[in-house]
């Protein structure tokens, strides 16, 4: 049984199945209430429960089932009208609207049925005095909906021109739907002007700005305007996820991952609704949820994707490429339907369009983190172009490629310190397989195979110099040896790489003195030799500081004068600066090596080298920051992003854009400094570093975010970053920070219960931290959550958890806080008034005590305020404690006390003077207020006109000074008129 036996009763349980989420559990709850408003043989009742009914169909899945509840409605208002009140005859003219738009979306009603409907619902409305706007929106709607243009247009234009009425739909739906209908004519920048007033909040409704946000996005990325579109995402997918009946605004999100290279997260968005794939009950949403669905696996497929499994239909296993003949056939067969019905190709039209739709953006980050793997994520390579100068860089008989070609870009890549140069070498190798070669060619390409074995090739660089020796280079020779050197003390064995390269050394000096070789390959060797000894610094070796400069000095006087234009040699000089560099911060001239760092880097950039110089500009950050010039080390950070271009690996351009963020946000630019994050987040993924470095970069993202105001966008970034964080790894000083963050954001987005529970879960973290401010304050805002998700007990506990802490730090601020927010939650709980009045007085207490034990005259000055508002809310909290029907004694004693709580909290601000101002006159004011209600005029009037008289002068332009006044003339207003003195003049100095 439910227990409903009265009418008052079936209004609570329809007013809490309102409450309840959308789809078939709350629908099937009204079909419930409606039976038992049928056996109370009410006729208003069954009226109204069949309106419930009508309401949660048309907010679900299932909003074919709402024709019949209408059409009982329709037919008891025709046998008896009197039977409805104002409100239900409102409802059932209004729900015409949804009635029509419904038998749209279903394919099975005939056309000529709808034209005869909306032709109903003009002489119902007309009858009914109610102006034609809603019918010429309706009509706007069918014309709209088979492709009839021109109609659209004259319904257009006579829904704009009728009269807004109760019958005309809010004022977002309104702009919704008259900014689709831009979209739909080509005018995306007209749409989204006009629903500006949606977008800022300006206009709202149960779905909106939730469908606007949808509607946005496509018109946004084809203007460009990626950033918005970003922010409409996470912003308007975070409104739609958690309703049922929003399958179509759904659907424009899904789309969007697939327009922006954002195919995991759309796999995500599928995987998290699997009924959309099934539900019947609302064919056209259901038609744009396929066709983005078939959108979306087509998109996978192109990338190489099309046998990865994916989310479908329950009942099979799907794959991308099985789940897009699915999805279209689905929707084409849908759209078939409608086009039958409607006698014309739009639908259909409209639907294969969508689904050629190509990408509007190669890839845009959102910040959010994935759940798919890299194989969606990772973009496909590019392909490698042909050969420069060679045409396609084959043989023209065989198909293959020319190794000759190969080989000359190879040099041409190696000998001017290109990127990719290994790459080409490799190319050869590949080629060269099976291939006679001579000595010199095949020691090339061998000692560029042991460059990218890096620790691991010392032995192939040996073997490079063997191909060297039988080639007749013996400079060159002697080069890879000293580099195969060099590779031991990578691998840590320093001292034995200080003997192996003492021979080539002296082997090329010999040589060079001789002119048996170039300077190119003896500063080679000397430059590896001065690698060596640097390592030996590096690693504290006694003594090796001098000796590691000796050779550094001795690399830059071979070089000197022969510079010229070869690039080889150019580097050789900037790393020998950027080693001296190293040698004069291990000395502590921190100064000196900056200088250093920074020419160095400069000698990368002049020689058309820019990437070499990013290792040392960030050098030079590091350096920077350390003295504190942060200005130089965002102009380093900036300078190392320009010149690595996207020559610098993807973990490295997160780290970058990360430390700028930090950077960029510490002076105050959070909107740049989010920008830096949310790349910082997204090459951290491309890098595979999404659980490390993501996870950070989406934390300061996520903080970004919130300190602009941006709550939903921050919640979805924060919320996708928890997973990720540990303690290990970030910290738990980073989780604390984030579940802070997170409850402010879900605070500010009105999901409270939400917010508390991760303000109480950072709590928890703090609690074992020695120093407990920060436990005490997330206690203290875990009670607010709390207390505004009507929690009253939870919320004592967590303020009383709170006034612990704030006791045993000695802040009495928070302490005082606390109690007054206890006192307030008491009056909704069985502690009820008794208890308020003890909370506030202990706070009042509180107050006075510190006052007495402290002689700082600021303290004073902040306590003396404290206690003006705790004696201001202890009245506030008395005056409000009594209802209206209690009996006048009671009132009367009640506002008694309050009037003296106000009277102290006045005594209490004017003590402080000018800096309590405000708040002194609002205390006044208050009182003032309590003085009339006690019907002592006089005193009343003495207060206004204190208020009057403490703004005199003032020049208007604090908008706090002109409310005080507005207000104290108003108070005066409603006084008896002789308790103004008849020679009393201008009661403020106002013109």
């Amino acid at each position: 049984m439910s227990g409903i036996t009265d009418f008052d009763a079936l209004r609570r349980a329809m007013a809490e199945n309102s409450e309840r989420p959308e789809g078939p559990a709350r629908n099937a709850r009204a079909e419930q209430l409606l039976a038992e408003a049928e056996r109370l043989d009410i006729p208003l009742a069954v009226i109204e429960a069949l309106g419930h009914q009508l309401k949660v169909y048309n907010y679900s899945s299932e909003k074919d089932k709402m024709f019949v509840p209408f059409a009982r409605l329709l037919r008891m208002w025709d046998e008896r009208p009197g039977d409805f009140d104002e409100y239900e005859t409102h409802s059932l003219h209004w729900v015409f609207k949804w009635v029509s738009a419904g038998m749209l979306d279903q394919p099975h009603v005939p056309l000529a049925s709808i034209e005869k409907w909306l032709g109903e619902m003009e002489h119902r409305y007309r009858l009914a005095g109610h102006s034609e706007r809603a019918v010429r929106s309706a009509e706007f709607s069918v014309a709209a909906h088979t492709g009839d243009l021109d109609r659209a247009e004259r319904a257009y234009t006579a829904w704009l021109a009728a009269d807004r009425d109760r019958m005309a739909d809010c004022h977002a739906c309104e702009l919704h739907g008259q900014g689709t209908w831009h979209v739909k004519r080509g005018r995306d920048a007209e749409a989204l002007d006009l629903w500006r007033p949606v977008l800022e909040g300006e206009y709202s409704c149960a779905h909106e700005p939730h469908s606007v946000l949808a509607s946005s996005l496509v018109p946004l990325l084809r203007l460009g305007r990626v950033d918005e579109a970003r922010a409409h995402h996470l912003r308007g997918f975070r409104l739609v996820r958690p309703m049922e009946s929003m399958r179509g605004a759904y659907a424009d999100h899904v789309e969007f991952c697939a327009l922006t290279g954002n195919e995991a997260r759309g796999l995500e968005l599928l995987a998290e609704r699997p009924a959309y794939f099934t539900d019947t009950g609302h064919p056209r949403s259901r038609l744009d949820f396929m066709a983005v669905v078939a959108l979306l696996m087509d998109r996978l497929t192109e990338l190489g994707l099309g046998g990865r499994r994916v989310p479908g239909p329950a009942g099979q296993v799907w794959t991308a490429r099985e789940l897009a003949a699915h999805a279209r056939a689905e929707a084409l067969e849908l759209a078939g339907r409608f086009d039958l019905r409607n006698g014309t190709s739009h639908i259909g039209d409209e639907a294969r369009a969508r689904m050629a739709r190509r990408p509007l953006v190669e890839r845009l980050p959102l910040g959010v983190r994935t759940a798919a793997g890299p194989a969606v994520t990772a973009r496909p390579q590019a392909p490698v172009p042909p050969v420069a100068g060679t045409g396609t860089g084959t043989d023209s008989d065989s198909g293959e490629p020319d190794l000759q070609a190969l080989l000359a870009e190879a040099r041409r890549l190696s000998d001017g310190l290109q990127p990719h140069a290994l790459e080409a070498w490799a190319a050869v190798a590949r080629a060269a397989d099976g291939v006679e070669l001579d000595a010199r060619d095949r020691a090339e390409i061998v000692e560029h195979e042991a460059m990218g074995r890096g620790p691991e090739g010392a032995e192939l660089f040996e073997r490079a110099a063997e191909l060297y020796a039988e080639a007749g280079d013996a400079g060159e020779s002697l080069a890879a040896r000293a580099r195969a050197a060099y590779i031991r003390a990578l691998a840590g064995r320093v001292d034995e790489a200080v003997a192996a390269v003492a021979e080539p050394y002296d082997g090329i000096l010999a040589l060079y003195a001789e002119e048996a070789t170039g300077v190119r390959q003896a500063a080679s060797v000397l430059m590896s030799r001065a690698r060596i000894l640097m390592r030996r610094v590096h690693e504290g070796a006694p003594g090796a500081l001098p000796d590691a400069e000796q050779a550094i000095r001795e690399l830059l006087a071979l070089v000197d004068g022969h510079v010229g234009d070869d690039v080889r040699l150019v580097s050789r000089t900037a790393e020998a600066r950027a080693m001296l560099a190293e040698a004069a911060e291990h000395s502590g001239d921190a100064g000196r090596a900056a200088e250093l760092f920074r020419r160095a880097a400069a000698e990368f950039v002049a020689a058309g080298l820019p990437w070499f110089a990013v290792e040392y500009e960030v050098r030079v950050a590091g350096l920077a920051h350390e003295r504190g010039d942060m200005a130089e080390a965002e102009r380093a950070l900036r300078a190392a992003l320009e010149h690595g271009g996207p020559h610098v690996e993807a973990v490295g351009r997160a780290q970058l854009h990360l430390q700028l963020a930090e950077v960029v946000g510490g002076r105050g630019d959070v909107r740049e400094a989010a920008e830096h994050a949310l790349q910082a987040a997204h090459w951290a993924d491309e890098a595979g570093e999404a659980a490390g470095l993501g996870a950070w970069a989406r934390h300061q993202l996520g903080g970004f975010l919130l300190r602009q105001g941006r709550y939903a966008e921050a919640a979805e970034v924060l919320e996708s970053a928890l997973p990720d964080l540990t303690a290990d790894t970030h910290g738990d000083g980073a989780i604390v920070q984030t579940r802070w963050w997170l409850g402010d954001c879900l605070g500010e987005l009105g999901e409270h219960r939400a917010a508390a529970e991760h303000r109480l879960q950072a709590a928890e973290i703090a609690r074992h931290w020695p120093e407990q401010q920060d436990h005490a304050t997330l206690a203290h805002l875990a009670g607010e959550s709390l207390g505004q998700a009507g929690l009253p007990a939870d919320a004592d506990r967590a303020y009383a958890r709170a006034g612990d802490l704030w006791r045993s730090l000695g802040n009495v601020h928070g302490l005082v806080r606390s109690l007054r927010a206890r006192a307030w939650l008491a009056l909704r709980t069985e502690a009820g008034l008794e208890a308020a009045r003890e909370l506030m007085a202990e706070a009042v207490r509180e107050c006075a005590a510190a006052l007495e034990e402290t002689d700082d005259p600021e303290d004073r000055e902040r306590l003396a305020a404290e206690l003006g508002h705790t004696h201001r809310q202890c009245g506030d909290l008395l005056a409000r404690s009594v209802s209206e029907d209690a009996e006048d004694a009671a009132i009367r004693a009640a506002f008694e006390d309050a009037l003296t709580q106000m009277t102290r909290a006045v005594a209490a601000f004017a003590s402080i003077g000018a800096g309590a101002l405000h708040s002194r006159t609002a205390a006044e004011l208050a009182a003032g207020w309590l003085e009339a209600d006690l019907s002592r005029p006089t005193e009343a009037a003495a207060r206004a006109r204190a208020v009057l008289a403490a703004y005199a002068g003032a020049d208007g332009t604090d908008d706090t000074v002109e409310a005080r006044r507005a207000e104290a003339e108003q108070l005066l207003d409603v006084l008896p008129a002789d308790t103004r003195p008849r020679d009393e003049g201008p009661l403020t100095s106002s013109p």
